[in-house]
């Protein structure tokens, strides 16, 4: 399975926010969009960066509560790990447990955004793969009879 098989479930959509933004701006939209992670990108194209839920955290954590007045490209991650419609399943789950990272952006052949996935989405769709296989078991060994 692909990654383009979760896309196809969950959707393309992806929640972005403009690199002027503040990080108050990102809690916000957060929380009423309840996700974890916005890309930052001037155009909803072009990945500039990415903030996440724990990203925010950490910098409050060292900066304090005033980093929230600052603008989000202060406290972003400018390195953003994305993989493709293509990759695997099981590789996009190695390169998650690897980095740490619960967001991967999805990007299309010309580094476009063309969607975006968490460990969430990979997990539910491990979960679903293993209970067709289960049941696709039990029909075998039951039709066998």
């Amino acid at each position: 399975m692909n990654v383009d098989s979760i896309l196809a479930g969950k959707g393309r959509e992806v929640r972005t926010i403009r690199p002027g933004a503040t990080v108050a701006d990102a809690i916000q939209r957060m929380h009423k969009e309840r996700v974890g992670a916005l890309v930052v990108s001037e155009d909803g194209s072009r990945i500039d960066g990415i903030i996440s839920d724990r990203g925010i955290m950490d910098a409050i954590a060292v900066r304090g509560l005033g980093v929230t007045e600052v603008a989000i490209t202060e406290v972003m991650a400018k390195e953003v790990f994305t993989c493709v419609a293509q990759d695997e399943v099981s590789s996009i789950m190695a390169v998650m447990t690897n980095r740490r990272i619960r967001h991967l952006p999805v990007v299309d052949e010309e580094g476009r955004l063309a969607g975006i996935i968490s460990i969430g989405d990979v997990v539910k769709h491990r979960i679903d793969e293993i209970q067709f296989e289960a049941e696709a078991m039990r029909e075998y060994i039951v039709g066998g009879r």
